[in-house]
């Protein structure tokens, strides 16, 4: 197997390398520059017709995309530690988490991104205005979140999951673009602190 992908700060090639090396398990990763336009190449392409990163490549040629399924293919691959959960309802939980994640969260982060921030100019028609009001809706994910946070250690529940890699990624890229946390978030930044010093969050 093989993973196409993109260094820092890309979020969603990030998410699996932690998911990895939570596991333990090291891939090869080919790097697929953004900046350069390589992800919509007529070669990526032919591995993932989106022309996103990631791609996980299987040694029949089989590809794999989208973040999630990538790191679900690999927990079946190595159970071990869970990090999509043991029981049918923790794997409700986590997937209900990583959801409101990507909804609450990492939605008007990607917005802003795409929209106000002055590298994807370039790359696409911004609307501006629409672009800036993302940093309330992002601020009002985060509030809504802290509220989540108070009492426990990580996003869904006791132990550390595939929900606090996707958070993860997507607050880290949110202050890369502009979004600071508000100062008043206090449990997620304690959350954020914890989450950043696993190993994994290196990766």
């Amino acid at each position: 197997m093989k993973l196409y992908g993109e260094a820092m700060p890309a979020p969603n090639p990030r998410r699996v390398r932690m998911f990895l090396a939570e596991k333990g398990v090291a891939l090869p990763e080919i790097q697929v520059s953004l900046r350069k336009g390589e992800h919509k190449s007529a070669e990526h392409r032919a591995r993932n017709s989106l022309g996103q990163v990631p791609t996980l490549e299987l040694d029949d040629g089989t590809c794999i995309s989208e973040t999630i399924s990538i790191c679900r293919y690999l927990e079946a691959l190595h159970p071990a530690p869970p990090l999509f959960g043991r029981t049918p309802l923790e794997h409700a939980h986590i997937d209900m988490w990583v959801r409101r994640v990507e909804f609450q969260i990492m939605t008007p982060v990607g917005m802003f991104w795409r929209h106000a921030h002055p590298l994807t100019a370039a790359l696409l028609t911004q609307y501006k205005e629409f672009g800036e009001s993302n940093r309330a809706l992002y601020a009002r994910g985060i509030a809504w979140l802290d509220r989540e946070l108070n009492g426990r250690d990580w996003v869904a529940g006791d132990a550390y999951t595939i929900a606090d890699i996707a958070l993860l990624t997507t607050v880290d890229f949110a202050t890369f673009t502009g979004l600071d946390l508000p100062e008043d978030a206090s449990n997620v930044a304690a959350w954020r602190a914890r989450a950043s010093a696993r190993p994994s969050a290196g990766a």
